[in-house]
């Protein structure tokens, strides 16, 4: 799982997540993880702001809070 840093530029997280992808990569073809039966599967990786961009570059799960409760908080004020 990451996180990149706070920014209005989706792009500038691209490197983030696509470092953690190729680690992602490199740690389950290394014979160990193979021999233990380390699969990986999952890229936990973007939050709201940069979830496009996360799912360009691998990711299988998003935290998408602030969008799904950006109306409820809207609303209730």
């Amino acid at each position: 799982m990451t996180m990149a840093a706070e920014s209005d530029d989706p792009e500038s997280a691209r490197p983030v997540f696509r470092g953690l992808r190729e680690l992602r990569d490199t740690l389950r073809h290394r014979q160990d993880s193979i021999d233990s039966g380390l699969q990986l599967p999952q890229l936990s990786m973007g939050m709201s702001g940069d979830f496009l961009t996360a799912v360009e570059e691998g990711a299988t799960l998003v935290r998408i809070g602030s969008r799904l409760f950006a109306g409820l908080q809207a609303s209730t004020t």
